[in-house]
């Protein structure tokens, strides 16, 4: 991912300091009690990593297999895959035969509303496109988990009925997390009318923790669900990024003890290659700290593990 990629000599002068709580969060969570079982999903935004071969693939493994292997050790993917085009029915029905054969059922796919609609079409005049990606996911059955819609860069708070009025025409069980980018949305009135134009439609946001973009980290959540899209620095910051880690199992900690009821963390890195890593510890941590109880990474020798 290249979003919020920061030269090396910025990487020390950033605040990694998660920001206080936004004032939706506060509404969302007020009157509710923690969940008795909440749900935790933990994963990479993709599997077709050919550095992960014998890291957590065998050495040998295919690249038409690299799901079948990515299966076994997350419970989740935030699926960037189906943003460069509309789906078909029969890719979607591929992959998930691959979990069905690989898992115990307790896998999610989280898919990227495609960018024709969003990037291309800025979502006006997208029903059909919109009818079609719904009905292609729709093939995942059980295994489909909350869609991530993200506007573009350039789509700012004056489309704010536009992206209303679209997510207005949604299936109202599709489970949607919204991703915006342009600096306006953070500041003043145009980031309280984005938030409880959400919170009103019950539909989630998108909370991503990038070193070059801290307003994208706007500690909102119109529902008591969060969708966090961790992008790492990795290499030899591996240490500043477990620190971040730690802080967000603080504030998930917190979120869950005022009723929160599930958590969608993604990792990122700008160069994927060790991701696993990073989400291992990841997984760790949310296992010791907020109660989880997700399988570790199975890495292929001890020799790769970092922690």
């Amino acid at each position: 991912m290249e979003f919020g990629r920061v030269t090396e000599a910025e990487i020390n002068t950033i605040d990694f300091t998660l920001p206080p709580d936004g004032e939706q969060t506060a509404i969302i969570l007020q009157n509710l009690k923690p969940s008795a079982k909440p749900l935790y999903y933990v994963g990479c935004a993709k599997w077709g990593r050919k550095e992960w071969k014998d890291l957590i693939y065998p050495k040998k493994t295919k690249e038409a297999d690299f799901l079948s292997e990515y299966v076994k050790h997350f419970n989740s993917i935030e699926l960037n895959a189906v943003f460069y085009s509309i789906p078909k029915e029969e890719q979607i029905l591929k992959w998930k035969e691959q979990v069905v054969v690989n898992t115990k059922g307790d896998f999610i796919f989280c898919p990227k509303f495609s960018r024709t609609i969003t990037h291309i079409k800025r979502l006006k005049d997208a029903d059909f496109l919109t009818d079609e990606y719904i009905k292609a996911i729709s093939a995942f059955g059980e295994y489909l988990g909350p869609c991530f819609l993200q506007v573009s860069d350039n789509f700012g708070p004056n489309n704010i009925d536009i992206l209303e009025k679209y997510l207005e025409k949604l299936p109202k069980d599709l489970q949607v997390f919204v991703e915006v980018r342009h600096k306006d949305w953070f500041v003043g009135d145009a980031k309280k009318q984005l938030f409880s134009m959400l919170a009103k439609l019950k539909k989630g946001a998108a909370i991503t923790d990038a070193s070059g973009r801290r307003d994208c980290l706007h500690m909102e959540l119109p529902t008591p669900e969060a969708f966090i899209r961790f992008v790492g620095n990795g290499g030899k910051y591996l240490d500043s990024d477990k620190a971040r880690v730690d802080e967000w199992v603080i504030r998930i900690k917190h979120w869950l003890d005022h009723g929160l009821q599930s958590v969608y963390f993604f990792l990122h890195q700008h160069d994927e290659a060790n991701t696993p890593l990073i989400a291992d510890y990841t997984i760790q941590e949310f296992n010791k700290h907020l109660g989880s109880d997700l399988s570790r990474i199975n890495f292929i020798t001890q020799n790769n593990l970092l922690f």
